[in-house]
């Protein structure tokens, strides 16, 4: 058995299981969780229809690769969303489709980790996305945990970290917009990323996973393609990004979405991945296409996004202080008491369940940023997520 499977700590939603396991709710009102980043939102019919159309495409093995449709719908989206030159990406040598970044995310890291190189590190935010820290582990590597402040706006220092640690570094995981902060990192954090990956060696692998859900129609996230493109990095030389249908399109289960960036580094993980036996189902790929080609239903998707923060907030911010996400669908709030205690509380008294903050973060350099913060997903219908504040608010209230 590979002893790494050892250093893995419980799963976030393992742990939140454990404390609903142990209480009963006093509230005898219809639950609502709002702790899992799962879209509730409508699936577009158009793509139902996709898959039942393309449902005979069970009987063949997929590619993969990917088809060439595929490939090429998900270069033309890179190339509007991120205002790219038409010329700078192949759908052949830039582009591999995945099953959701969730499984990319993982993968990547076993298949880069070099261990010719002594003590292999992985750098991550923290809080973070806990398939990161998992990844870094069972591909034998050191996670290093770079914490992301209320004062910074929550988004690392990457000045702060030194040269020793960058020379360990394989590969850095950034999150824009970030899970669970909603932070967004500019063009010149991206361009400072490139400058350090040149100088120290390792990849940066971008999960933008959220990057089609932000406040403001005309100013959406900055991507790291886009940066290395208007900084003369056009062959996107250690820069990988990770994007998927699942929070653009509300389907999660669909298990969809990229990867996209250095040829290089995309022709190695194409040859992992055919070891690996995990190409998409061809019905899967042809729904994926006409997904990638349409954007009325993600603009729809936004500006449900958006009714659903205005509301919550306005709710919210006389008992909790909370910034707007800059993208994404998550508030995190910081707490007048411990987070794990919230949680238990809000669950126990209101039939609510959020997210405590430390279950996706560690302690490092003496602190833990994820303490005293909660994060909650606004994923439910408007009307629950409106029901569901104003139970939080009561419990605030009444309890601190």
């Amino acid at each position: 058995m590979n002893k790494a499977l050892g250093y893995l700590q419980p799963y976030a939603f393992e742990r939140l299981n454990q404390i609903r396991q142990s209480i009963t709710p006093r509230d005898e009102r219809e639950p609502i969780d709002l702790s899992i980043g799962e879209p509730k939102h409508t699936v577009p019919e158009f793509i139902l229809e996709c898959l039942k159309k393309e449902s005979d495409g069970v009987a063949r093995y997929p590619v993969t690769r990917g088809t060439p449709a595929l490939r090429a719908a998900i270069r033309d989206w890179l190339i509007r969303r991120f205002s790219l030159p038409p010329d700078i990406i192949c759908a052949e040598r830039h582009i591999l489709p995945v099953n959701g970044t969730r499984e990319a995310l993982f993968a990547i890291a076993q298949c880069l980790v070099a261990h010719e190189k002594p003590n292999p590190m992985v750098v991550i935010p923290n809080p973070f996305y806990p398939i990161y820290e998992g990844a870094a582990l069972l591909a034998g590597a050191q996670p290093w945990y770079l914490n992301c402040a209320e004062e910074r706006g929550f988004v690392p220092d990457f000045a702060a970290v030194s040269p020793e640690i960058w020379e360990r570094c394989q590969l850095l995981y950034v999150c824009s917009p970030n899970n669970p902060t909603g932070a967004v990192l500019s063009e010149e954090q991206f361009a400072s990323l490139i400058r350090y990956a040149d100088r120290h060696d390792f990849v940066i692998a971008s999960d933008e996973c959220y990057s089609e859900i932000y406040p403001d129609e005309k100013n959406p996230p900055v991507g790291l393609l886009q940066a290395a493109s208007r900084n003369g990095r056009t062959d996107f030389r250690r820069c990988l990004v990770f994007n998927s249908l699942s929070k653009r399109s509300s389907v999660p289960g669909l298990r969809s979405g990229f990867v996209a960036g250095d040829a290089e580094l995309i022709e190695a993980f194409h040859r992992y991945r055919t070891y690996h036996g995990c190409a998409m189902p061809p019905p899967t790929q042809a729904a994926s296409t006409q997904a990638w080609k349409e954007e009325q239903h993600v603009l729809a998707n936004r500006a449900l996004y958006r009714e659903k923060f205005d509301a919550v907030l306005e709710i919210l911010a006389p008992v909790l202080p909370a910034r707007r996400a800059q993208g994404g669908f998550f508030l995190w709030p910081q707490l007048p008491i411990d987070d794990v205690r919230f949680t238990r509380d809000v669950y126990a008294e209101q039939n609510v369940t959020v997210l405590p903050g430390s279950f996706l973060a560690r302690e490092s350099l003496g602190s833990d940023p994820g303490r005293g913060f909660v994060r909650i997903a606004l994923v439910p219908s408007v009307a629950d997520c409106v029901e569901a504040a104003r139970r939080i608010r009561t419990h605030v209230e009444v309890f601190y």
